[in-house]
């Protein structure tokens, strides 16, 4: 098996190093993973400057782009193969609910999916990683069956990437693993107006508080009981339901 890993934390980053320890018994490891943080870059791709690879060790890159860079240049140009699964992470804090709609670690996955590659995105939703990584070396061990055999390659739903999320839970305080949908979360206070030493009126997005809702099997409420969260995403944000009923609302525009 041959597995490419990246993230948006930077090659750097506590979680790819965990997210490497718990890949590595299961095949060929290569990382493609940006020099430096890209969090909330979501999907985008670097057009107005050239990119530069940078061999770091054997079968190991950074690269001054986002994650979507690291993923294009890997599977296209950096690999003499394509590899078998791409997994992105394990991000530092959750990527749940509307966040995957900014996070650079699921587009990464988003990214292997576009390009016909089975993709994991992994987050841990304590945000931490520096105390202790043992314990979620242990949590995506769990996961293993999804990937350890060729044989489950089939298996793998098709068109589909896994969106995983980690309690912040020892590994034996974990009760299991659900299936999930996404849950909504508001963000209250994360913009931040201030002024420059010139004067002038700055802001600055980040922090706030942050309040979820959804149904009971919705990722945000897993996490909260202290399961592994696995949500399933595609590429196609088409709302079937708005198709369906376009009888009672297309003649009227």
């Amino acid at each position: 098996m041959r597995f490419l890993i990246t993230n948006d934390d930077g090659i750097l980053a506590h979680g790819l190093d965990c997210l490497i320890e718990a890949t590595e018994p299961l095949g060929d490891v290569y990382v493609v993973a940006p020099d430096r943080e890209q969090s909330a870059t979501s999907h985008s791709l670097t057009l107005h400057h050239p990119l530069r690879p940078v061999r770091r060790a054997e079968r190991r890159w950074q690269i001054d782009g986002t994650p979507t860079d690291c993923v294009m240049i890997a599977v296209e140009a950096l690999l003499d193969e394509r590899p078998d699964f791409i997994l992105s992470g394990i991000n530092h804090g959750q990527n749940m609910g509307e966040d995957v709609l900014y996070s650079g670690t699921v587009a990464a996955a988003m990214e292997g999916l576009a390009l016909g590659i089975p993709s994991i995105a992994f987050s841990f939703a304590g945000g931490d990683l520096r105390a202790d990584l043992t314990y979620l070396k242990q949590q995506v061990t769990v996961l293993t069956p999804l990937i350890a055999h060729p044989t489950s390659l089939p298996k793998f739903p098709a068109n589909t990437q896994l969106n995983v999320n980690l309690p912040p839970v020892p590994a034996d305080g974990v009760k299991g693993v659900r299936l999930t949908r996404l849950g909504s979360r508001v963000y209250s206070g994360s913009l931040k107006p201030m002024r420059d030493p010139w004067g002038r009126d700055i802001f600055w997005i980040g922090g706030g508080s942050i309040t979820w809702t959804g149904e009971p099997d919705s990722d945000f409420q897993a996490i909260q009981e202290g399961y592994i969260s696995i949500t399933p995403l595609h590429l196609d944000l088409t709302n079937y339901s708005m198709l369906d009923s376009a009888g009672t609302w297309w003649r009227e525009l």
